[in-house]
């Protein structure tokens, strides 16, 4: 069920429905990142509800870091490798967001900037990579119950600024860059076997690549191709082991972040070429459309995100004004209500898209939109 309605002729935002903006069922997080010429610590959250993000002042203090890989569990968010600009890191954190507390966890055993990481069967797998020297072949795996890393196969390749994902039960890792060039080819990772094998290889070379999971096909999304940063798309069918394309993207973007939430494909932040950029959006399979949505406050690239659901605290990570926005739809509502007493609330999208904007001309300023957790 969405509280978002996406229409094809819907290009300059996402707006929020009629129905009542409930705190959503997941957070998206966007967490560090490389903005500004230096890496930052910011994390901001978004609503879909609302279409809104939200700057959280819980960063890390241990300070920031980029390229670093993002994984939930629970309700802890870990943080696992990265670059503050002078050290590459083997170190690893996590997350409460519950009692809103950062905690240390044991460091990988390679230090991993440019990681791809992905969660198994409540294992974190840590892969690729470079470590300040030299890319990586190399890849291990994290036991919660133990705090400990352990190494795993190497990969067939060298591989730093790929994408990974799981899909049917197994690893896979696309793209990337070897310290020559930019990368085609993949593989997958079998946790029983212990082995990596090699998969068709895409039809782009793509580096600086996000890749994501999404209605049993594995997409493979932006990117540099050693010349420009791509707004094109491509997606893997294991069923018939082949790649085939996907609409582009509205902004060209590489080193940026993807989730998948309310069913969609959300992609944020990155690098165009130019400059590290805000903008955000998402894609409906249903209708193979890329819509936009809410920019956050933030640019950056390099960042990641993840999405936490059932958050018990989700207040806290939810704009401070929504309920402005509710007051504003109820407005909205009573000066349209028809005359029939047996017809229910219903407005055009125009008068949905106002309430909207009135609530962002009106908004507090950024420095007051944000949440200060004690």
């Amino acid at each position: 069920m969405y509280d978002l309605q996406l229409t094809s002729n819907m290009t300059d935002s996402i707006a929020p429905t009629l129905a009542r903006p409930r705190y959503p069922f997941e957070v998206l997080f966007a967490i560090g990142g490389w903005s500004g010429g230096s890496p930052t610590a910011i994390i901001e959250t978004y609503d879909t509800k609302s279409d809104r993000w939200t700057r959280i002042f819980e960063e890390d203090t241990h300070g920031p870091r980029a390229y670093h890989g993002t994984i939930v569990m629970g309700y802890y968010i870990y943080i696992i490798g990265g670059f503050d600009g002078l050290e590459y890191f083997n170190s690893c954190r996590k997350f409460n967001t519950v009692t809103k507390i950062w905690e240390e966890i044991a460091p990988m055993n390679c230090k991993r900037c440019y990681v791809s990481v992905v969660l198994l069967n409540g294992i974190i797998y840590a892969m690729g990579g470079f470590d300040g020297h030299h890319r990586l072949g190399s890849a291990e795996k994290y036991n919660f119950e133990r705090n400990q890393w352990t190494m795993i196969a190497p990969m067939t390749s060298q591989r730093s600024d790929a994408c990974a994902a799981v899909m049917n039960g197994k690893i896979y890792i696309t793209g990337g860059f070897n310290g020559q060039e930019c990368m085609n080819t993949a593989e997958t990772y079998n946790v029983d076997t212990n082995e990596w094998t090699l998969i068709p290889p895409m039809q782009t070379r793509r580096s600086g690549v996000s890749c994501i999971t999404y209605h049993n096909c594995l997409y493979v999304i932006g990117g540099f191709n050693g010349l420009v940063r791509m707004n094109s798309s491509e997606k893997f069918d294991p069923t018939t082991n082949h790649w085939s394309p996907v609409v582009d993207m509205c902004n060209p973007r590489s080193n940026f972040a993807v989730e998948v939430l309310d069913d969609m494909i959300f992609v944020a932040g990155g690098f165009n070429g130019v400059t590290t950029i805000a903008q955000v959006e998402c894609y409906n399979d249903r209708t193979d459309e890329w819509f936009e949505a809410k920019s956050m406050q933030v640019y950056r690239s390099a960042l990641s995100a993840c999405v936490l659901k059932n958050l018990p605290n989700v207040e806290y990570y939810m704009p401070l004004d929504r309920d402005r926005l509710e007051e504003g739809r109820k407005n909205i509502v009573r000066n349209n209500r028809p005359n029939n007493n047996n017809d229910t609330d219903r407005v055009d999208n125009e008068s949905v898209n106002t309430v909207a904007t009135q609530v962002d001309n009106n908004q507090v300023d950024d420095d007051d939109n944000v949440i200060i957790i004690d």
